[in-house]
């Protein structure tokens, strides 16, 4: 691996990042987890595989794990409404109240949620009237949803009487090991923690959440998010039904990009690669065979974790920069080959393509493969 490290350090200056914590799961089994560059560049302290970051949204796909898991245990039903199966209607929570006067509510089910078809906007606060609203249809379109994912959460917490803490705990954290992962911020993570970095190097500080939040308060590390995918290639070979039922692409993307994805318009440019929703995860087919992936991106904080299904190889990358997902692609391409991914879609446009940085929502996709 001394030649893919070397790789990773060059692409890490080409992008000026200052820090990405990597791990490589191969047929189950973690192959390569280390740190790079610095966890805090004043003090010099350098980036380790148990260097504690924000996962951001990767905290989605942990969470339809559990999900999936908790509806196969039958806690809930994904195809029954979410109207049907909470114990109030939408105008008695002060979150979702907004959602009370549109009809088509009452037809987002939990399968809508996790695929990101329930037509809710990503957060209302993109909305000059800051209220929560539906875009599309419930179930005709993916439209990237942090908002469907919190109503998600709250039908789990009811149905099972627990904490989404407690639920992630119970199903993923302590299965697989993950000593080093929590919804909400633990003392015992302060020295390990990473200060993170905007898109021009300026200092942001640590990332402490003190509220959980399945859309994307989850706090781990590079080692631990290797430990999930392991457990979930084992859990593949187990067949196990929650894991089997998470990985089957329901609703093929057509928008262009995949933040803002409420806008109208659509593209066929992905169809060729059979872009996908499935539950909490994007599939897609590579040249590697079947993937899904997650990213998670915040403030000072880019992540990234691919899975090759049946190669049975998967890839966690975790920075403390807004920058580093301009190195991912060929991050990527260097250490499994020729992967295609849909990175102008991601808006992961590479550090050696400032051409497409910018690019309007509604310019034509390049090919995934012209990387």
């Amino acid at each position: 691996m001394s030649d893919l490290d070397e790789t990773v350090k060059s692409l890490m200056q080409a992008a000026d990042v200052p820090g990405l914590a990597l791990a490589v799961v191969e047929r189950g089994t973690v192959t390569h987890a280390r740190g790079f560059g610095f966890a805090d560049v004043q003090a010099q302290r350098a980036v380790q595989a148990d260097t504690v970051l924000p996962a951001a949204s990767i905290t989605k796909a942990v969470f339809a794990y559990a999900c999936m898991q908790l509806a196969h245990d039958g806690a809930f039903s994904l195809d029954e409404p979410c109207a049907k199966q909470l114990k109030l209607p939408f105008g008695e929570y002060p979150e979702f109240a907004d959602l009370h006067t549109d009809p088509r509510a009452a037809q987002i089910t939990p399968r809508m949620l996790l695929t990101h078809s329930s037509g809710l906007l990503n957060w209302r606060w993109i909305n000059f009237s800051r209220k929560l609203d539906i875009k599309f249809n419930p179930g005709t379109r993916y439209v990237y949803s942090g908002e469907g994912i919190q109503l998600m959460q709250l039908l789990a917490e009811e149905r099972t009487g627990k904490s989404v803490s407690d639920l992630l705990d119970e199903r993923v954290f302590k299965r697989f090991g993950m000593a080093n992962s929590a919804l909400t911020w633990r003392s015992d993570f302060e020295s390990r923690a990473a200060n993170r970095y905007d898109a021009n190097g300026r200092p942001l500080g640590i990332s402490r959440r003190d509220r959980a939040r399945a859309a994307g308060s989850m706090a781990t590390t590079a080692h631990d998010l290797a430990l999930f995918m392991q457990g979930l290639m084992r859990a593949r070979a187990a067949q196990d039904p929650s894991l089997q039922a998470m990985l089957e692409p329901r609703v093929p993307i057509v928008s262009p990009r995949q933040f803002p994805s409420h806008f109208p318009g659509s593209t066929d440019a992905y169809r060729s690669l059979s872009l996908a929703a499935a539950h909490g995860w994007v599939s897609y087919r590579s040249p590697l065979g079947p993937a899904v992936f997650k990213e998670g991106n915040d403030d000072g904080t880019n992540n990234f974790c691919i899975w090759f299904t049946e190669r049975e190889l998967a890839i966690v990358m975790l920075s403390n920069s807004s920058r580093a997902d301009r190195m991912f692609v060929h991050a990527l391409d260097a250490i499994a080959g020729k992967a295609c991914l849909p990175w102008f879609w991601m808006n992961y446009v590479p550090w050696d393509r400032p051409e497409w940085r910018g690019k309007s929502y509604d310019a034509l996709p390049p090919e995934a493969c012209t990387v």
